[in-house]
């Protein structure tokens, strides 16, 4: 329908351009007669006069500019600036062609060259020849402007505006005649220049408008008639020939002035009358044949167009039902698109139950197209619900699933943790108990990784403190679940409890930063994680000295910790990121990634205020507890057994300049060659405490006599072998030093402070 209507209305502009285009024409030919033709008039007669009045004031020696040049200047300014203005118009563009275009830019740089060509006369350099040269040369562009006009497409009317141009040019000429004279006048002699330039122009006038005259429209050539036979122009054309004839320019001037300006100013006034006349006859003989070229558009196009208006009215009332229907389903479309079905998958996401009939309708728009558009939208709309219903249900169901093997991986851990506690506390053998330590370390990864699949089914895990927990042992937790722990460097982490309900979230969170961190750093770099007390609570700040990240990548980072998306199957990618994120939206705490000066990566933990006190101030008047800690991984033989106690400094890895000073251990000194004990009343060796208060556990202790006796013989002697000993068997006596100190303090928390009630609820 559309591309019908199109064809026939340009079919039908196409006929009537063709019958308007004359008449466009012509209205054109008046456009630019009264916007570039008519000031530009008015300009030339003002530059005639300055002209004049400029050789006449030249050729009486009187000092330029003078009275009656400068008001004449100013007549002419005033008219230049008439003519740029309407030349310059939107009708008078739309209306000129290519070359009427041209010769308009050409006038006006011709009259940009008036004022220099003014200051030139004032100086007195030129004579008035070259004076009167300056003024020729802009009239001379004006004519040239008059000729585009007359390059119009009616060739008639084009041909009698070429007369009337030329008749015009010939009255430029006589106003050169009356100027040149003028200024001879004043001067009292003709130059032999100005004489032979007075014949010529003479002349040239006389025969334009001979030549002109025989192309005059009738009427045109009768009022041309009548000029030339007039008294004026009659003497005029005596005292021409008066002058001509006087060769001699020593002789006195034939003519005065006052018989001059009485025939040549009624003559120049006589032939401007005619130039006018002839453009408004002209102008009137265009007004007509523009009328004739619309009513003949009229007739010859009013058939097309009422075809047209009444194709248009029909398309109109045949469409505007169809518009509105449209209209209706489009609203009801976007109000399903954009407000009911999104809304209603999120609900059904949510697994909530939702009324599909009564939350999103069916839309009803009839049986005809339109109606099938609608039943469409229906069908996607019960399309869009069912798949969002099933993927919540697969959601649901893949993290009940979840959720039921983490549970059940949870208790098997828990088990294997307990079953190897006992192991340990029963092994003697210095390689076996390294094994199990290393089991040990492993069932604890195993357990944050059941606990991460606890995170990501949306449920919390199930380990719990009732007491608070002081940081530097929270962060001892952490490690004690990284596997390359050994490179974490544990800076000072201040005086300050954790609440007990955040201990279990916040040691898995760190955890997983410190092992992000240690897993994306080169093996012989250190991880370091310090914290302190601020003012909107506490920080932790894990930095390791790895390749870093990019900064998009930061950024990437940071907005999926503070905003984590819904946790998808196929979005396994950063499963870390999504658990801290979970874990610090749980408790309100800010995790932020940045870059390290080192290099490498910096994530800060900010703990609100809430979750942290101060180490003398314990919660609800009780002391913290400490965490029960995981034996590390020994890696070589136990030491003997010792009875006393002293300390061994030991120096930290290398660290950064703002660390703190060496920290001290415990160590166990070699046992002193010492009287034997009868072996029927053995004396029990007395408790040794460590400086902390725990009582110090010393492997094979409380061994049989019997057994006793094999193990100091089968143990060398530690002051024989004291400086011979090698850096392996240094390492794996100091991390089963450790190992014991932790099994002495686990057992003296049990004993002294009843830490069956602080246990955690779950696993440990």
């Amino acid at each position: 329908m559309t591309a019908l209507l199109v064809s026939l209305v340009a079919l039908w502009g196409f006929a009537a351009w063709v019958t308007l285009r004359e008449g466009v024409n012509l209205i054109g030919a008046g456009t630019v007669d009264s916007g570039a033709v008519q000031p530009a008039e008015r300009l030339l007669a003002e530059l005639q006069r300055e002209r004049r009045l400029t050789l006449v004031s030249l050729g009486s020696g009187s000092r330029m500019p003078d009275r009656a040049v400068r008001e004449q200047r100013s007549k002419t300014e005033a008219a230049r600036a008439e003519f740029i203005e309407s030349a310059t118009s939107f009708s008078v563009e739309l209306a000129a062609d290519a070359l009427l275009t041209q010769r308009l830019s050409e006038t006006y740089r011709s009259l940009a060259g008036l004022e220099a060509a003014r200051k030139a006369i004032d100086s007195g350099r030129p004579d008035r020849r070259t004076a009167a040269a300056s003024y020729n040369d802009i009239v001379d562009a004006l004519y040239r402007m008059f000729d585009g006009v007359a390059s119009l497409d009616d060739k008639e009317i084009a041909k009698d505006a070429r007369t009337v141009i030329l008749v015009s040019r010939s009255s430029e000429y006589l106003a050169r005649e009356d100027a040149l004279v003028a200024g001879v006048l004043a001067r009292g002699a003709f130059t032999l220049t100005e004489h032979t330039d007075f014949v010529q122009i003479a002349g040239i006038s006389r025969f334009n408008l001979e030549q002109a005259a025989l192309q005059l429209p009738a009427d045109d050539k009768t009022e041309y008639g009548t000029w030339v036979k007039s008294k004026s122009v009659t003497q005029l054309r005596a005292l021409e020939q008066r002058l001509i004839q006087q060769v001699d320019t020593s002789l006195p001037l034939p003519v005065t002035g006052a018989e001059w300006r009485a025939a040549a100013e009624p003559a120049r006034a006589g032939l401007e009358k005619v130039i006018a006349d002839g453009g408004d006859r002209l102008v009137a003989r265009a007004v007509p044949g523009a009328v004739g070229v619309f009513l003949r558009l009229v007739l010859a196009g009013g058939l097309g167009l009422i075809a047209v208006l009444a194709s248009i009215v029909l398309s109109i009332t045949t469409t505007r039902q169809l518009l509105a229907q449209l209209k209706k389903l489009r609203d009801a479309a976007h109000e399903l698109s954009d407000e009911r079905l999104p809304r209603l998958v999120e609900r059904i996401g949510h697994g909530e139950e939702v009324d599909l009939a009564r939350e999103a309708p069916s839309l009803d728009f009839g049986d005809d197209e339109i109606g099938q558009v609608g039943q469409a939208f229906n069908t996607m709309q019960r399309t869009a619900v069912s798949v969002a219903a099933e993927q919540a249900e697969l959601r649901r169901s893949i993290r009940d699933i979840l959720l039921s093997l983490a549970r059940r991986t949870q208790g098997l851990v828990h088990r294997q943790l307990t079953v190897l506690d006992v192991m340990e506390r029963r092994e003697t053998d210095p390689e076996e108990l390294k094994e199990l330590f290393r089991l040990d370390h492993l069932a604890i990864r195993m357990r944050r990784n059941a606990e991460n699949l606890i995170v990501l089914s949306g449920s919390s895990p199930a380990r719990t403190w009732r007491r608070s927990v002081p940081m530097v042992d929270v962060v001892r937790g952490a490690l004690a679940e990284v596997e390359d722990y050994t490179r974490v460097t544990l800076m000072p982490m201040g005086d300050v409890v954790l609440l007990g309900r955040a201990v279990g979230d916040v040691v898995h969170l760190l955890a997983e930063l410190i092992e992000n961190a240690v897993s994306f750093s080169p093996p012989y770099t250190t991880v370091e994680v310090r914290g302190q007390l601020v003012a909107n609570g506490y920080v932790v700040e894990v930095e390791d000295r790895g390749l870093g990240m990019k900064p998009e990548d930061l950024v990437a980072a940071n907005e999926r910790i503070a905003d984590p998306p819904e946790f998808r199957i196929t979005g396994t990618a950063r499963l870390g990121l999504y658990v801290v994120s979970r874990l610090a939206a749980r408790h309100g705490i800010q995790v932020v990634l940045k870059s390290s000066p080192y290099g490498g990566t910096t994530v800060v933990a900010l703990l609100p205020q809430q979750l942290v006190q101060l180490g003398d101030e314990p919660e609800e008047g009780d002391e913290p507890t400490r965490l029960p800690r995981r034996k590390a991984v020994a890696t070589a033989t136990r030491p003997a057994a010792s009875t006393t106690v002293r300390r061994l400094t030991v120096a930290p890895p290398r660290r950064a300049p703002e660390q703190a000073p060496e920290r001290e251990r415990v160590l166990p000194e070699p046992r002193r060659a010492r009287p034997e004990p009868e072996r029927e009343n053995p004396v029990p060796p007395a408790t040794e405490f460590t400086p902390s208060g725990l009582p110090l556990r010393v492997p094979q202790a409380n061994l049989a006599p019997a057994l006793r006796d094999e193990a100091s013989a089968a143990r060398p002697n530690p002051e024989e072998d004291d400086d011979e000993r090698s850096p392996e068997e240094i390492r794996a006596m100091m991390g089963s030093l450790q190992s014991g100190t932790n099994l002495g303090r686990t057992e003296a928390a049990k004993i002294m402070d009843g830490l069956k009630d602080e246990q955690p609820g779950g696993d440990t």
